[in-house]
């Protein structure tokens, strides 16, 4: 625990910090979005009204236009920071183009002179370098204009899935979660300013709806002073807004399609100069809502219900309030493999399937205030609050939770994090100089409920026969013609529903604190821009840690050839996950806890484990190329050293997962982009990306399992984490057809070498070698296993359920969910599912066992006015068709994963939609 001083040390930085911010006025919250307002006038200086005033980045897809009012003033809000192009036309005038950046809360001022028209004008992107950014950190734009046509594989976790079909450097995963440039989930989520760094995966927390977004930068490169955390990657969403918007705008929608899938929905813009409200609402029925341990469905309903709501009110010249709401709630199904259809008991008596379930609820509220200081300077101030609540239910009968040697517990879970916080910022644009100061103070409360009870009637069996096997219904310890086992736990035994107990209840509680406080200053000269920033974050959990954190940046524009050429550096502070964090630090110090997890992948005799925040070092080189006046090339090179590693475990085949903790890890990799901008109808997304997560052992903080070779006479040894990948692109092309231009085509192509597997079959008997396969390959001795000479893998830890799922053959027989392998010859084993390596060359860092490698391909095709009435044909009717995987490709994402066990990708689905659109 925190010692006095260290308290009174915080809480002192704590209140400095807010004395400065308050002394500046009424502040607002951290914005991800800027502002530009001005006059259109002639050369006369008399004013233009009813000008229309465009905005747009050619790169991103953000197109905007606004009209000037009768004083000629026009007002372009919730900008995301880019680079624009200004565009102004008038009746009579000739057009004007202009260019400017939005890198700062602080609002611009762009007047606009239009001249007379003389002749005919076209106004063009005519010089490359207007498609380069001078950043010295690596990013990737999306627009909405984008996001509306990509084929979107899970609407329940949207925003995911378009960060990995649209951005580089991240591997997809099940059900959603996405680890980015080799990190688990270490990403950090910025809602308008509100920062989310807990996990957004639909097993953990339900998301900002897609059709909230306006527009996404996703930072891959090192990140500024002002995000901290998480940093793998940083995802900025900017959402949709009403001001502005002064005839009612929307979408009433209807889907439904393979698997029962149904979804209806409705969002509406709509405000005033000074006011907006923009609302989204949807509700969703599915047959399939996870992604399964089997490629056929079993038993993985889901509905989810999902509100948002954006307010803006501009009270003066110099007052905005901004203000968000969001509530979620989903329930769902744990999908159940070909084991868990007809349960039996340890009587052979059938208690029928295994029926776990979860439900999801998420409110998120968060209202920000921005108050305008000077023509230079801006401040803001914003408070939130956001509660996730999860409940995972078991069986009724919790008999039917047994699966041998795979779920071994009945689990019961109810468990909160209730994140509340508060963060001020003040920015300063002027001259050369754009600079930030500000901080936040956030403090989670963490609450979980967990009941456990042994269903698997050897786990903890009090006596043995004389063949040494568990003797099943015999409570007696003293076992009257029998062996008593030497492994017998009695902290077990109250809690054994086999023998008639009860389940036990584990309650853990703590509370989160963390402080940062930043500042940074962006300085541009001529074609250079460098960054300098310094954070400090002070983290006080169930450990306690102070890191000082300097940031830098450089880069530079040759502005004839379009080349940006960029270094970076960042330290960062890695702070635990949230999510039964005080299970994974304290469960072994609890007698039965310990007993159950020793049973299955081992406890710290420590008892308790707490996690240390760990720290990084990271490095980033690259350039931006523009090709011509369509085509943009960026690049990175990425180096992260991070002493203390997170990574996640799984309690059997329940989706509760838990942190853990490595000594250290280092990733090197590589990230690469390339836009094709709008030619002759065609736009081009291309990603691509491959990083090394190399992590070391031992084990240092939670409970789990440690790799089965941890020790060499070097020292320990490092094996690929199990989000390891080689390379994976993802590629996305829009065609707007040229006969029709409100239709189009939109398909994706998504390629992944494979992740790295989990407990995957084959064959090295070098004990001195750093490999995974020793349990495969060795007898209980230590000896090699051959059969005639030839090395034999011994699949008897393979249910054969599980070989099925590994796409298992032996010597041209496939494994089936009801008959498999005891042993098979190396060299007659195969998988197309599974890479498996040669003989005696697996290695648990160079040459670990991957998934196959696979090809995916998405597609969607609509029409966005297949007939349109009413008024100035203000309603329009909207049709598409989306198809998901439609090869059908059979292919998994993970094979028995620590993390998350064995998941499919999604079999083809295909989904028919209807929008009315006014």
């Amino acid at each position: 625990m925190p010692g006095r001083t260290g308290i009174r040390g915080m809480w002192l930085c704590v209140t400095a910090f807010l004395m400065v911010v308050f002394a500046a006025l009424p502040l607002s919250a951290q914005s991800n979005s800027g502002s530009i307002g001005g006059t259109v006038s002639d050369a006369s200086h008399a004013v233009i009204p009813g000008a229309n005033v465009t905005i747009q980045n050619v790169v991103s897809g953000y197109k905007r236009t606004v009209v000037s009012d009768s004083s000629g003033s026009y007002q372009l809000p919730n900008l995301p920071f880019n680079t624009y192009v200004v565009i102004a036309t008038a009746a009579g005038f000739s057009p004007t183009r202009l260019e400017t950046n939005v890198h700062s809360a602080v609002p611009q001022t762009l007047p606009i002179t239009l001249s007379v028209a003389s002749s005919s004008t076209t106004v063009t992107v005519d010089a490359p370098v207007d498609l380069v950014e001078n950043d010295a950190t690596m990013h990737t734009d999306i627009d909405r204009s984008t996001i509306d046509r990509m084929p979107i594989e899970s609407s329940t976790s949207g925003l995911s899935a378009i960060v990995t079909q649209a951005s580089p450097g991240v591997a997809a995963d099940s059900n959603g979660l996405m680890h980015g440039l080799g990190d688990h989930a270490e990403n950090s989520f910025s809602i308008d300013g509100q920062p989310i760094t807990d996990q957004q995966s639909k097993v953990f927390s339900n998301q900002v709806p897609a059709a909230a977004i306006q527009s996404l930068e996703v930072i891959d490169g090192a990140p500024p002073a002002e995000y901290g955390d998480k940093t793998s990657l940083v995802v900025k969403v900017t959402t949709r807004s009403g001001q502005g918007v002064t005839k009612p705008t929307g979408s009433v929608n209807a889907d439904y399609g393979s698997f029962g899938s149904s979804n209806v929905g409705f969002d509406l813009s709509y405000g005033g100069r000074k006011w907006g409200e923009f609302i989204a609402a949807s509700g969703q029925n599915t047959g399939r809502f996870l992604d399964a341990p089997e490629f056929a469905v079993m038993h993985d309903k889901g509905n989810e219900e999902n509100f948002f709501d954006r307010f803006d009110w501009q009270f003066n010249s110099k007052d905005t309030l901004h203000m968000n709401l969001q509530y979620t709630r989903s329930w769902f199904q744990t999908p159940n493999t070909f084991a868990n259809i007809g349960v039996l008991d340890q009587d052979g008596n059938n208690v029928g399937n295994t029926d776990q379930r979860s439900k999801i609820g998420t409110i998120d509220f968060s209202p920000t205030w921005t108050h305008i200081i000077n023509n230079d300077a801006v401040a803001n101030f914003g408070v939130y609050v956001r509660r996730d609540s999860y409940d995972y239910y078991p069986s009724n009968d919790p008999l039917a939770d047994w699966i041998p040697d795979q779920q071994q517990e009945t689990v019961g879970q109810s468990r909160s994090l209730l994140n509340t916080g508060v963060h001020a910022d003040v920015s300063y644009a002027r001259g050369i100089h754009n600079a930030k100061i500000g901080g936040m103070y956030a403090q989670t409360f963490l609450d979980e409920n967990d009941r456990i009870g042994v269903v698997d009637p050897t786990l903890n069996a009090p006596c043995l026969d004389a063949d040494g096997n568990p003797v099943n219904h015999v409570a007696d310890t003293t076992c009257p013609g029998l062996t008593q086992n030497p492994n017998y736990n009695s902290a077990l035994a109250p809690y054994d529903l086999t023998r008639k107990g009860t389940t036990y209840l584990w309650q853990g509680h703590t509370d989160v604190k963390q402080l940062a406080l930043y500042a940074q200053d962006q300085i541009t000269w001529k074609g250079w821009l460098v960054n300098f920033g310094m954070r400090g974050d002070f983290y006080n959990g169930m450990t306690i840690q102070r890191q000082a954190e300097p940031r830098a940046g450089v880069s530079y524009t040759f502005k004839k050839t379009g080349t940006v050429l960029r270094a970076s550096y960042a330290r960062t502070q890695e702070t635990p996950f949230n999510e039964n964090l005080v299970l994974s630090s304290t469960g072994c110090a609890d007698p039965v806890i310990y007993g159950i997890f020793e049973s299955i992948s081992g406890c710290s005799s420590r008892g308790v484990t707490p996690f240390n925040p760990g720290f990084r070092n990271e490095f980033h080189a690259g350039f931006q190329q523009a090709i011509g006046r369509h085509l943009v090339v960026n690049g990175e090179y990425i180096w992260k050293y991070t002493h203390n590693a997170y990574d996640f475990s799984v309690l059997g085949t329940t989706p509760i997962t838990f942190p853990i903790e490595w000594h250290n890890s280092k990733i090197p990799g590589y990230a690469l982009s390339a836009t094709l901008m709008d030619l002759h109808g065609v736009s081009v997304r291309f990603n691509a990306s491959s990083v090394s997560a190399r992590f070391f052992n031992p084990q240092i903080g939670g409970v789990g399992a440690v790799p089965a070779s941890t020790v060499s006479s070097s020292g320990y040894l490092p094996f690929r984490i199990d989000h390891d990948e080689r390379f994976n692109e993802t590629t996305n092309v829009q065609y707007n057809m040229p006969f029709r231009k409100s239709m189009w085509y939109s398909m994706n192509w998504k390629y992944d070498s494979g992740l790295v597997a989990g407990a995957a079959p084959c064959y090295n008997s070098n004990s001195d070698a750093n490999t995974d396969c020793l349990g495969f390959s060795q007898d209980a001795n230590g000896n090699p296993l051959l059969q005639n000479g030839q090395p034999l893998i011994n699949l008897s830890g393979l249910s054969y359920d599980q070989q099925f799922q590994a796409g298992l053959v032996c010597n041209g027989v496939k494994a089936t969910p009801t008959a498999g392998f005891d042993s098979c010859v190396a060299s007659e084993l195969k998988s197309n599912l599974l890479q498996i390596p040669a003989v005696g060359t697996e290695d648990a860092d160079r040459n670990p066992t991957r998934i196959a490698p696979r090809n995916l391909f998405d597609m969607s095709f609509g029409d966005d006015d297949v007939v349109h009435f009413g008024e100035q044909e203000h309603y329009k009717l909207a049709a598409r068709v989306t198809a998901i995987n439609i090869t059908d490709k059979y292919a998994l994402y993970n094979f028995l994963s620590t993390f998350s066990g064995t998941h499919y990708v999604t079999p083809r689905t295909v989904t028919g939609s209807l929008s009315l659109r006014f």
